[in-house]
């Protein structure tokens, strides 16, 4: 009985973070627009859209030192405290 409580908990969560990444790809999406590989943008719009940063698919150090985030093919990162340069992977 523990371990199939245990095996719901962990489908309920992973069901809940693939909807975060769901959500978030979504924003990003609309944000960059059909024809932009790339535009920078202020961090209060995402928090306007209920975008969660803490949820991403993996991350990318580049030589600089700079962390892009990424949701599948699209990655951000934080250009300055106020805007945020969004990237579409090619």
């Amino acid at each position: 009985m523990y371990h199939k409580k245990l095996r719901y908990a962990s489908k309920v969560a992973a069901i809940e973070i693939n909807g975060y990444l769901k959500r978030n790809y979504a924003i990003l999406l609309e944000v960059l627009g059909n024809n932009k590989t790339q535009i920078k943008v202020y961090r209060n719009l995402f928090e306007k859209k209920g975008f969660r940063f803490k949820y991403h698919t993996h991350f990318h150090v580049n030589s600089k030192g700079k962390t892009f985030f990424y949701i599948y093919d699209i990655a951000w990162m934080e250009f300055s405290d106020d805007e945020i340069l969004i990237v579409r992977r090619i």
